[in-house]
């Protein structure tokens, strides 16, 4: 995979919510962002260490579990990290 990003590093991602129906109206209207840009690996691991202890607390509040998940499994952990350069949004009336 590293060797896919220094290749070519180009990278987009998009995010939609679930959408919802004007009163009568049958049409979803869905509203999305797309983000254009660079993508890289995470050298840092403190880092990395600080973003999976983060995306964890989301999920739960176990110290325990948590503290288990760093110790053995964040030496197997690849972290992207994507740096936007353009941002689009939109609403779509999908009639």
């Amino acid at each position: 995979m590293i060797q896919l990003l220094k290749a070519c590093s180009k990278a987009s991602y998009c995010v939609y919510d679930q959408g919802y129906r004007k009163e009568g109206e049958w049409a979803l209207n869905i509203r999305s962002v797309v983000v254009f840009g660079q993508i890289s690996v995470v050298e840092e691991a403190e880092k990395t260490k600080y973003i999976c202890a983060n995306l964890c607390r989301k999920f739960t509040d176990d110290a325990a579990y948590l503290e288990h998940e760093l110790t053995h499994s964040l030496v197997r952990v690849l972290c992207l990290e994507l740096s936007p350069e353009h941002m689009t949004g939109k609403l779509v009336n999908e009639s």
